[in-house]
């Protein structure tokens, strides 16, 4: 509250006091008001609002962990649509191979024939054996079963994690002919239908942890959006009304100052008592 002074006084000008005091307070809040609108942020130091500093810079934190667990989660779409590809390439093989061993089982076939077939069935496996092998993401092996136990960081906090292990078990030596038989033919095509059967389970495990991860990754980006908001309302300045509040402030910097040179005058008025 302000205090006036009546009478007349040169050893103390309450006046020009006041105004000074008035002219300080509106210049550090347009100061404030000028941080606000030069940075766009409401709170730019903890002084601003403690409390709002300390949750904003939380919700800060929260919000990068959570981008880079959407980073994660498109990093795990990737490796499992690698392995898909070598499974599906694997699952395509297989069925050739299927046929080929089929058709073997005709006794119509010459000798030579059913070479060629054999010789066709082991390049198939051989490449079986090659794409299991080249199957890789970043150096890593993805479908030779040492992918396994592998866990990806799905969310921002300690227990956001998905277990993922690749594993085909597909053994192309277990399908290698080197002469047909009826007994053998039999062997194969059990053989055969066992490591379909086992790529058909991978390539649905991993279609089952992809379509899994397209769900945490629309997830995540709500969590993102909303989290950003929440910190928006927090942190950040109202442009419009800071811009309205520091044209109110220069109005009142200029009256102050006109106030204060006015109320430095006013002791002068004592002179006249003498004359």
């Amino acid at each position: 509250m302000a205090t006036y002074q009546d009478g007349f006084r040169i050893a103390t000008n309450i006046g020009a006091m006041n105004a000074y005091n008035a002219l300080t307070t509106i210049n550090h809040q347009l100061q404030v008001a000028q941080l606000q609108l030069a940075t766009g942020k409401r709170i730019n130091s903890a002084g601003d609002d403690p409390a709002g500093y300390t949750i904003g810079t939380k919700l800060q934190a929260r919000s990068a962990g959570l981008s880079q667990a959407l980073t994660n989660v498109g990093d795990a779409q990737s490796v499992l649509s690698t392995a898909e590809g070598g499974l599906q390439a694997i699952n395509n093989i297989l069925i050739s191979v299927k046929t080929l061993v089929t058709q073997a089982g005709n006794a119509g076939l010459a000798s030579s024939e059913l070479q060629a077939l054999v010789t066709q069935v082991n390049d198939y496996m051989a490449e079986v054996g090659q794409i299991i092998s080249q199957t890789k993401f970043n150096g890593q092996a993805l479908i030779d079963t040492t992918f396994t136990g592998k866990n990806f960081q799905v969310g921002a906090d300690s227990g956001d994690t998905l277990s993922v292990g690749i594993s085909t078990a597909v053994d192309s030596a277990s399908l290698s002919l080197n002469a047909i038989t009826t007994t053998n033919i039999a062997s194969a095509l059990s053989s055969v239908d066992s490591a379909i059967n086992t790529v058909s389970g991978v390539l649905q495990y991993v279609g089952s942890l992809d379509s899994r991860l397209s769900f945490k990754a629309q997830v995540l980006n709500t969590s993102i959006t909303n989290v950003d908001a929440a910190q928006s309302r927090i942190m950040d300045a109202d442009i419009a009304a800071q811009q309205v509040q520091a044209t109110k402030l220069q109005i009142l910097q200029q009256t102050a100052t006109v106030q204060l040179a006015q109320a430095n005058s006013t002791p002068g008025g004592i002179l006249r008592l003498f004359q």
